[in-house]
């Protein structure tokens, strides 16, 4: 049986968050609410390099109540409603003050499935963790996650020592920013190569 190690601060310390986002495709994500386990390893990210990046939310040091948690602290959450409906899980990383974060996109559910159906209201498993808000539902995560510790016990990304090789991964442009003009065409998504769980 594989050794779950959780992720510690000095991987989401880090200045380059392409890095930070290709590594954490194979990782898994995993929630514990109220005695419902759940995990599901991670297929596809998405990079904002923060002040810098037109697709950002912190684009030109824009600071709200909103993006605030996006200029704190490493390994915490920053999770937002989008269109007013689906909650999307982020992870702040860089160090405070510098906003980069990696947007988990897609997961392979693993443990607790049961429980995402229920959550989700889906029955078919290809359909509950395929793509953002998708994922995010069937993970039991809401904005009232948003500036949460991945160090603790409730919220936390694992390595389990599942390996892939550069090859495994393909970068290509993000989805939904065509708002950032040439910003939007940057490379900065990440899949896993043939999952069938990488969102449509």
């Amino acid at each position: 049986m594989a050794i779950i190690q959780k992720l510690d601060g000095s991987f989401y310390n880090r200045s380059d968050v392409l890095a930070i986002a290709r590594e954490l495709i194979g990782k898994v994500l995993i929630t514990h609410f109220n005695g419902e386990y759940t995990s599901g390893r991670i297929v596809e990210t998405e990079a904002y390099a923060g002040i810098t990046d037109k697709a950002s939310h912190a684009w030109n040091n824009r600071r709200t109540d909103r993006t605030e948690v996006m200029f704190g602290a490493p390994g915490n959450a920053y999770v937002y409603l989008c269109y007013g409906i689906h909650h999307l899980f982020n992870v702040v990383t860089n160090k405070p003050d510098i906003p980069h974060a990696v947007l988990i996109r897609a997961l392979e559910p693993l443990d607790g499935i049961e429980f995402m159906k229920q959550r989700t209201g889906q029955v078919k498993e290809d359909r509950i963790t395929s793509g953002p808000g998708k994922l995010a539902k069937a993970m039991g995560i809401t904005t009232e996650l948003s500036g949460h510790s991945l160090l603790g016990d409730k919220l936390y990304i694992a390595d389990d020592g599942f390996r892939l090789s550069k090859k495994d991964i393909e970068a290509n442009k993000r989805i939904g920013v065509d708002y950032a003009g040439k910003d939007a065409l940057l490379p900065y998504r990440f899949i896993l190569k043939g999952n069938s769980f990488v969102s449509r």
